[in-house]
Parts: C-alpha cells; structure tokens; sequence
C-alpha cells in the first residue's frame, strides 16, 4: 500500500480528501494533520510515500514546508492541493520537485487521475534499479500536468479510460449500465456514456435497449 499524509487545516476539505483517497485501491492514510510542526513530528516517526499538502495554513504556507522538505533531502513525493492558481506560484511549486497540482475545487475523477499517475511512477521506480529511455519518456508523458487531454484522444483521459475499462473487464460476461459504473467508479453517469461510446466504436462493448415492464427502456453494455 501506498501511505498518504493529509495536511490540511480545514477539517471538511480533510474529511472530503480522506475520503477521496478511501477510494483509490492501492492507497491508505498515514495521518491528517492540520498544521506543519505535526507533520514534522509524524514524519520524523514514520515517513509517508506521499503527501497531499495544502498551500495556505494559518500563518504558515505549504510552499515552505515543500523547501524545508527538499532542503532536508527527505525522499518524499508531494502533490500540492490548493486554490492558488497564479503561474507564479504554480512554477515555483514544480521547481521545488512536486508530482502534481491540484487546484480547489476539484473532483474526484482528477483527484484519482493524480494518484493513478503517482502510482504508476512509484511502482516502476521501486520495481528497477535501472530504466530505458523509452520507458521514461512514457513516464514523464503520462505524468505532465500540463499535457493536454489531446495527448490520448480528444475529449478523454486515458486513465479514465483505463478505469473503466478494467472495471468492465472484471464484469466478464455479465452486462452492465453507465449508471451501474459510475456508481462503482465515482465517475459522473456522462462521462461514463462518453467513454462507452467511445469503446463501442473501438468495439470492445456492444450495446442493448431493454424494454423492462415499467419505466423507459435502459441500455444495458457488455464486453464483446
């Protein structure tokens, strides 16, 4: 399992990211925290592999705790969380080593993008002592934060995509909604449509009209 500090000072915005990241398989929360001399204290005990950090904290700011970090040469990943948006800010930030930038408000489709990327990177590093070039370069495509969504296909993220996708595959031969995905998944019922009509064009997913006994029909999906 991946652990995950949250430092946040607002307990709604901590309890909503505790819960996002509840969500993502392959990840578990090491603490939350509200301000930075405690996320010294519980790093100092056991290091985390990740940490959500906010930027604004009453009378300490997050971008500090970023270069304490790197001036100490702790090897740990972090992925800011905040509602600056200035390209001042945003640059300072990348300077400084972070893995991603998420800009509140935010929704949980983008919040499991990030991890999915983090967790691509961190399980390919761990697994090698070495890396090619082609390997790398796919590396630094799929965790560009400025990388537009053309770079797969335009209108989708490829690791929606993947997401679905792999939850389909676990379906087998069973037939499935939208709805009953997006349920599963998190995702918006539209942007599940959007993806399934996608892949019956690459027919992967063929789709049914099922005339119940009450109520509209309803389009059932299932993997060709």
């Amino acid at each position: 399992m991946i652990e995950v500090m949250i430092v946040e000072d607002d307990p709604m915005v901590s309890e909503i990211n505790s819960k996002f990241l509840k969500r993502v398989a392959g990840y578990a929360l090491y603490k939350s925290v509200a301000n930075l001399d405690d996320a010294k204290k519980f790093i100092s005990a056991k290091k985390p592999d990740l940490i959500l950090l906010d930027v604004y904290l009453p009378k300490e700011n997050g971008i500090d705790f970023l270069k304490w970090i790197r001036a100490q040469e702790i090897d740990i990943d972090i992925i800011l969380i905040t509602a600056d948006k200035s390209i001042e800010r945003i640059q300072e930030a990348f300077r400084y080593g972070v893995v991603d930038y998420l800009i509140k408000p935010f929704s949980f489709e983008r919040f499991k993008e990030a991890l999915l990327q983090f967790e691509n990177r961190y399980y390919k590093f761990k697994k090698n002592d070495v890396i090619e070039q082609k390997d790398l370069d796919e590396l630094k495509s799929s965790s560009s934060v400025f990388r537009s969504e053309d770079d797969f296909i335009k209108g989708l993220n490829k690791y929606t995509y993947r997401s679905i996708w792999e939850e389909i595959d676990k379906r087998g031969c069973n037939d499935f909604t939208a709805e009953e995905l997006a349920e599963k998944l998190g995702v918006a019922r539209i942007t599940v449509r959007r993806y399934l009509e996608y892949m019956e064009k690459e027919n992967k997913v063929a789709k049914l009209l099922e005339y119940g006994k009450v109520g509209r029909p309803q389009h059932k999906y299932y993997k060709i």
